[in-house]
């Protein structure tokens, strides 16, 4: 790790070398446990049971035959489980989805709603004693309807106001040489990473431990603590290895159940939910409708923007998809108005979803910049780049850096922009339509309060602990390489340890905000360590430890508009004649900050795209009016991009600082798949020379297009 210069021994840096995961070995060998995995003695295993009407009452439960199936301990429903408390705001300054406070009255919202927990000796005799149970209900009508008019949808604010304004708008637009004026949609998308929610419950000496596949101990801690009314301190939750969660695995149904069935039979409860459950109980991403009107000069300077956006949410809980922020952030206009609205129907609460609010924000706004450009006559990156704000469009705070313009040069260059002929539908290829698009993206960079501790040994290595999570992101090896740095030593004196509540509270992993605050905490504790080692003490046998809380200085951060951004690029072939849309090559250049790991970097990179040919071309969960349920809620019936819907795919980064930020590490988890459905969409344009504003951009509506229907 060292070099020599001169004769004076300068250390290598880790941060910016690629390593492979610390853990991948563990990974690919099974040492790896997860929380379906772990081992414990006198285990029991829980197995709940959803509602199979979408709104109604429970009449009855007929659970006297169940509790004489071979190995049934118990069965909990509304009737006889544990009281919890619903009155507090989260960590996530949100009032709990009532969803988590299971078998607590007799009321169905929703289809997949739990009305029990079965719990026996093994997982086969719980299950089967499950689908045994016979429940009866007093059914109600319901709607599950989305599309259409919505008289009763209404402003919601989330982490953001519901509505911003300002200026004349109906006048900007009137005054404008080319408007657009469009409708875009995207279907409801769902959650599935490969690894199962799970949870495993157990009491010991008076202390409840949780062993979960979440995104953050820290804030499933303080859920079940409130829940259950208990200290946070007699709370301990460890989650070591995740295997993914894009948003969804905070506190759900299954912890809360376990919870319940091990405090009722004093013995360890394990709950896993099947791929079929999740598509009820952990969340997804809404469906929405976004109007797009823009007013621009003959040279394409905007002069009007309105972006609004209609979504979903259950009957129980307020969630908001909050896809006009996007255009808060993007570009100004001197009429700027945008507005996030909501309608409650009889469905399950979404959730938080990779790049949530951006991923569908950008599809309506980039495509509707793309017409845009189309009618001006101005090439799309040229229009971008003329429309590009000196301060945030709504807040008027100025950005810590907004590179775009310098991923689009890059990126033009790269991707051979500079020869393509703007004019659609020339570039043939045998039987297919060749096209290519371009869409910018971005995503905020926060950070949250963290506290981490690093502790010096006698041997010369160091460990450090933090509450971070690593859901499949390599969290844990950047981490480490941030340690040896903040240390200054090899990464292999470095151990970092995650996963478990008692390190102290930290941020999860989310919002893209996760590395950077961990790593904030980790140099802020390395720091003083070594200020500790250089008054040369002898190290103990139990080593030096120092602990750090990084909430003061995260609080000092001069106000701004702190975002990663990006170019994205896609070209694409379309067979009119089958409807068929394949990508064939995809370019993202961002500027995100400081790069840790660029190997892992660029996987997530290089996911988030691959996600946007997804949700360009396959991803929607169908829901049956006359049930309320999917149509296919399952691996077979949801369709994802496979193996053979990935093209050639590259990802790359420019040179990107904030000069305020002491780690100078932007959030990479989401950027990715910010822009990347709009990229693939306005290739298909240019393919086709016909529009298409409802994701995903399926063969029947090819055809349907090629046909002369208007865009399904």
């Amino acid at each position: 790790m060292t070099t020599v210069t001169t004769g004076v021994p300068v250390r290598t840096p880790s941060v910016g070398t690629a390593h492979t995961r610390i853990e991948g070995r563990d990974k690919v060998t099974g040492a790896a446990r997860y929380a379906g995995e772990v081992p414990f003695a006198d285990l029991a295993y829980g197995w709940l049971v959803l509602s199979t009407v979408a709104r109604g009452r429970i009449r009855a439960l007929d659970t006297e035959p169940v509790l004489g199936m071979p190995g049934v301990l118990a069965v909990l429903d509304h009737r006889n489980s544990p009281r919890v408390e619903t009155d507090y705001t989260g960590l996530m300054g949100m009032r709990p989805d009532p969803t988590i406070a299971v078998f607590q009255h007799d009321r169905v919202p929703h289809l997949g709603w739990p009305v029990a927990l079965v719990v026996a000796e093994t997982s086969e005799q719980a299950r089967e004693a499950a689908e045994a149970l016979v429940v009866h209900y007093e059914e109600e009508p319901h709607d599950v309807e989305f599309g259409g008019e919505h008289s009763d949808a209404y402003p919601v604010d989330g982490h953001m106001p519901a509505v911003t304004e300002k200026g004349d708008l109906d006048a900007a637009l009137a005054s404008s040489a080319v408007v657009v004026d469009a409708e875009y949609t995207t279907p409801e998308e769902h959650h599935n990473p490969m690894e199962p929610h799970a949870a495993t419950a157990r009491w010991d000496g008076g202390r409840l431990e949780v062993i979960d596949s979440n995104q953050g101990a820290t804030w499933v801690v303080g859920e079940l603590a409130n829940l259950f009314s208990l200290d946070p301190a007699a709370v301990r939750v460890r989650s070591e290895h995740v295997g993914g969660g894009f948003g969804s695995k905070g506190v759900r149904a299954h912890q809360v159940a376990a919870v319940m069935a091990a405090t009722v039979l004093q013995r360890p409860v394990r709950v896993v939910l099947t791929r079929r459950q999740m598509f009820s109980l952990a969340g997804y991403r809404s469906p929405t409708t976004q109007r797009v009107r823009l007013g621009a000069d003959a040279d394409g300077r905007l002069r009007a923007l309105e972006h609004r956006s209609l979504s979903l949410t259950s009957t129980v809980h307020e969630f908001i998809e909050p896809s006009a922020g996007v255009a808060r952030v993007m570009y100004d206009a001197g009429a700027h108005h945008t507005a996030n609205r909501v309608v409650r129907l009889d469905v399950p609460t979404p959730t938080f979803m990779r790049a949530p609010g951006e991923a569908p924000g950008s599809f309506a706004l980039e495509a509707a910049l793309d017409e845009l450009a189309e009618k001006c006559g101005i090439d799309p990156i040229e229009l971008r780049l003329r429309n590009e704000p000196d301060k945030g469009p709504v807040s008027g705070l100025p950005f810590a850096g907004r590179n775009l313009a310098a991923c689009f040069r890059e990126g033009a260059h790269r991707f051979g922009w500079a020869d393509r002929d703007p004019r659609p539908g020339l570039r043939q290829d045998g039987r297919w339509l060749l096209g290519t698009g371009t869409a910018a993206a971005s995503f905020p960079s926060g950070a949250a309060p963290s506290t981490a501790t690093a502790t010096a040994h006698p041997d010369g290595t160091f460990t450090v602990r933090i509450s971070a999570a690593d859901i499949g992101t390599g969290a844990r090896t950047a981490l480490t390489l941030v340690a040896a740095d903040a240390l200054q030593v090899a990464p292999e004196r470095v151990r970092v340890r995650i996963g478990d509540s008692d390190f102290g509270p930290a941020m999860i992993a989310g919002g893209s905000m996760g590395t950077r605050s961990w790593s904030w905490a980790i140099k802020t504790a390395a720091g003083e360590l070594l200020e500790r080692l250089a008054l040369g003490a002898d190290i103990p046998p139990e080593g030096i430890t120092v602990r750090s809380d990084t909430a003061a200085a995260i609080g000092a951060l001069a106000p701004a508009e702190r975002h990663s951004f990006g170019a994205q690029f896609a070209e694409v072939a379309v067979d009119v004649t089958t409807g068929e849309v394949r990508v064939r090559r995809m370019l993202g250049i961002f500027a995100a900050g400081r790069i840790v790991n660029p190997l892992t970097a660029r996987g997530q990179f290089l996911g988030g795209m691959i996600w946007g040919i997804s949700m360009a071309l396959h991803e929607e969960a169908v829901r049956d009016r006359a049930s309320g349920g999917h149509v296919g809620a399952d691996l077979a019936g949801y369709h994802v991009a496979t193996h053979a819907d990935v093209p050639r795919i590259e990802a790359d980064w420019i040179e990107d600082t904030d000069p305020d930020d002491p780690v100078g590490i932007k959030g990479i988890g989401e950027i990715g798949i910010v822009g990347a459905a709009a990229a693939v969409a306005n290739a298909v344009w240019h393919a086709t020379g016909v529009r298409h504003r409802s994701l995903p951009i399926r063969p029947d509506r090819v055809l349907s297009a090629a046909a002369g229907a208007p865009d399904a």
